[in-house]
């Protein structure tokens, strides 16, 4: 016997539930949360995420490496690929005070996680690793082509901008402000000059 066909769109119900996992956290979302939000049954949830609530999870972190995919090739297009990332940064400050709120879902999943569960601990440490990796090949490029004067190394720069995202979660939900984020990210922003 078959069971029930699957009728929800995976892809929606991830989007949906990292919604959900990325304001409340992952220990705090419950089964009935993730199936008001996707509008899917606990049997559709677990029909269509074997692992239960850790897959679903898993596969909402993954969308956020979907996304830094997305990034690179933004940047592979640019001439000054520094450029692209002082924007995303800047454009943090203008974003709504909700979103300011839930911050990052991977350093959000890092800070729960930690001592709790390596391995979604680990996924979300291989995310932020990524993204420093992205960033160390633009800094690297922008040094070679001269849009940035700076002679720290690449390296270093991209663990700043990492470290930096970091507490920058942190601050914007105490100072959910445009004006203030602005000034202390364009004062971060300063070492890509």
């Amino acid at each position: 016997m078959k069971g029930r066909p699957n009728i929800h769109d995976d892809q929606e119900l991830v989007l949906k539930a990292q919604e959900v996992f990325w304001q409340r956290g992952y220990h705090a979302t419950s089964l009935s949360d993730l199936s008001t939000a996707t509008g899917a049954g606990a049997g559709s949830l677990y029909n269509t995420f074997k692992g239960g609530k850790k897959e679903l999870f898993r596969k909402a972190l993954q969308q956020r490496s979907a996304d830094l995919l997305t990034f690179k090739q933004k940047l592979e297009q640019s001439e000054n690929q520094v450029a692209p990332i002082k924007q995303f940064f800047l454009d943090i400050a203008d974003a709504d005070p909700i979103t300011h709120q839930k911050g990052c879902i991977v350093v959000n999943t890092l800070t729960e996680m930690t001592c709790v569960d390596e391995d979604l601990k680990q996924e979300a440490a291989e995310i932020l690793t990524e993204t420093e990796k992205l960033y160390k090949q633009a800094i690297a490029h922008a040094q070679k082509h001269g849009y940035i004067a700076s002679k720290t190394p690449a390296d270093t720069l991209a663990k700043y901008l990492v470290t930096f995202w970091c507490g920058l979660n942190a601050l914007r939900r105490i100072y959910p402000d445009k004006k203030v984020l602005k000034r202390q990210i364009a004062l971060q922003l300063q070492v890509l000059d």
